[in-house]
């Protein structure tokens, strides 16, 4: 832990002397972030899950959180969410239900995967994300979109959504922005190397996404771009290199049906 924090501080330090030459060199230029991205929509979902989650176990999402960072102001400016209410393993477990904070009453009350994905969709919509404004997704790691949403969207014979397609997995610009190693990529790891302390309730998906989007801020003002570098292709994770075109998400479409 000690190595990460040193590593994070020489890397920070680094960057900011580089940005005050940069000032220096550009006054006239305006301040704040530089980005291609306008906003960032930060995605943790909580799935079901058993103590030992045995290989056969289906995760069902249960709580669907979006966290959005407005990337010229590096603020949190709106979150959404919604439980969901799993389908196959409709009772929690009781392990599900210490570690997420989620219990049974408010599964039974909530909607159904897809009414769920639709009105994230109608929100993100209004926020007109990937129509007036350029906006990427953001996970921690790379289960919340090529395992967790991948495998809910085959149980409710659901495309999978297009806006989903293509992410910032923030352990990897983490990891390699701030040359930490892996282990020091968790999410309580991330905070405590930028000197911050986890606020709210673990395993909470909001309060997950808000920790991350923190994280995401913090990278901001310290300079890193946060690119897209993970996509699914053909139903499969694959890495999106830095030296491939800057793209935004796609814009926000309806949850399409499978035969």
């Amino acid at each position: 832990a000690i190595r990460g924090v040193k590593d994070v501080l020489k890397k920070r330090l680094k960057n900011y002397y580089k940005k005050q030459r940069l000032m220096q060199t550009v006054q006239s230029e305006p301040c704040g972030t530089d980005t291609y991205y306008d906003y960032i929509c930060v995605i943790d979902f909580e799935a079901t899950c058993e103590a030992n989650n045995p290989p056969e176990f289906l995760h069902e999402i249960i709580e669907f959180p979006i966290v959005l960072i407005n990337t010229h102001t590096l603020e949190i400016e709106d979150t959404f969410q919604q439980y969901v209410k799993p389908e196959v393993n409709t009772k929690l477990s009781d392990f599900c239900i210490r570690l997420t904070g989620i219990n049974q009453d408010m599964v039974d009350h909530a909607d159904a995967f897809p009414q769920v994905l639709q009105k994230a969709v109608d929100w993100m919509k209004e926020r007109e994300l990937g129509t007036t404004y350029k906006y990427a997704v953001l996970t921690d790691g790379s289960w919340d979109m090529s395992k967790f949403l991948n495998i809910q969207c085959r149980l409710c014979h659901v495309r999978y959504p297009l806006f989903a397609k293509k992410w910032v997995n923030i352990r990897k610009s983490y990891g390699n922005f701030y040359k930490v190693p892996r282990s020091q990529t968790k999410l309580t790891s991330m905070l405590e190397n930028l000197g911050m302390k986890y606020e709210g309730r673990l395993h909470c998906g909001l309060d997950d996404s808000r920790n991350i989007a923190r994280i995401a801020i913090r990278m901001l003002q310290d300079g890193c771009e946060l690119r897209v570098n993970e996509r699914m292709y053909a139903g499969q994770l694959m890495s999106v290199p830095s030296t491939a075109p800057l793209e935004g998400a796609a814009p926000p479409q309806p949850p399409c049906y499978r035969n």
